[in-house]
């Protein structure tokens, strides 16, 4: 088994700090901790809480959160504290007891989208912690879920994102025949408490924050704000519709933006047409003379 990496990340409040591992650290559930008497189902949290200055404990996912009290600053203290969950992960301290951890009711429920191949299932709970498409099960071979959907024939491709799963259909046959069928594995599944992901797969797959970080740090300006933009205004519009929009390149000579589609923006002529459209526009339109024209990828 490879050793966990901690990694602090500042997040938008000053007082707390994140410290992602490259590895999960709970599947499904959240979990918040006042005080050590509270985290009694959390041995890592009970470590944490003798620490003088931590106020509250979040864990998910990837990831355990501190909020600070006022006492110290985190750049005091982040990399002792980074060392110690580190060391006590890696000397395979419990992180949460499941026995003890309050279980609530799973439910899914599908959701069309323009494209009329892809179905979108959303759950009632965080299911990953980063975007992953798979277009065939050996493409699959991260995600222990994607693999078993595809053991249906009429699966194309997976996308799965924060609390859904976007899956394309063949045309071989129609959703109103397959859909509960569909929403009746992915509920059971969940509820067995199986694995999303491998816990390996962020990190083989460079989409820790830390890659993402470094990768988006070594582009130049333009493309910098190119993602910007997409982030605020395009992403949250199409992934209410199952899909998603990734940067790829941006081509400074000929002013040329490459981006790629993924989940239900995927694979559906006419709405790529209209994404590609809609995205040169806002482009242009907030960036001038510097964007030409975009060119939109399935995925």
């Amino acid at each position: 088994m490879s050793s966990i990496h901690i990694t602090p990340q500042e997040t938008s409040n000053p007082k707390i700090l994140k410290f992602e591992a490259n590895t999960f650290l709970v599947q499904y559930e959240n979990f918040e901790y006042a005080n050590i008497d509270d985290a009694k189902n959390s041995p890592l949290a009970q470590q944490l809480f003798y620490l003088p200055f931590v106020k509250k404990v979040y864990i998910s996912g990837n990831f355990v959160a501190i909020e600070r009290y006022d006492i110290v600053e985190w750049s005091d203290v982040q990399n002792e504290v980074a060392s110690q969950i580190q060391d006590y992960l890696n000397n395979d301290g419990i992180v949460v007891i499941a026995e003890q951890s309050k279980k609530s009711a799973i439910t899914i429920y599908a959701e069309s989208t323009p494209n009329p191949a892809v179905i979108k299932f959303v759950a009632n709970k965080n299911l990953v912690n980063s975007s992953f498409e798979f277009g065939s099960i050996e493409e699959a071979k991260p995600s222990p879920f994607a693999t078993e959907l595809f053991q249906f024939p009429f699966v194309k491709s997976v996308f799965l994102d924060k609390n859904y799963v976007s899956i394309t259909k063949f045309d071989i046959i129609e959703w109103e025949g397959i859909t509960l069928e569909v929403r009746t594995f992915i509920k059971s599944y969940i509820e067995q408490g199986k694995p999303m992901i491998l816990s390996t797969a962020t990190e083989a797959l460079e989409k820790t924050t830390e890659q993402l970080d470094k990768a988006y740090e070594e582009l130049d300006d333009i493309s910098k704000e190119i993602i910007n933009i997409l982030e605020q205004h395009v992403k949250p519009a199409v992934a209410s519709d199952g899909g998603n929009i990734m940067f790829d390149s941006y081509d400074a000579e000929n002013k040329t933006v490459q981006v790629i589609l993924q989940g239900a923006c995927s694979g559906c002529p006419s709405s790529t047409f209209t994404l590609k459209n809609g995205i040169e526009a806002i482009l242009k339109e907030m960036m001038g003379d510097k964007i030409n024209s975009v060119n939109a990828l399935n995925g």
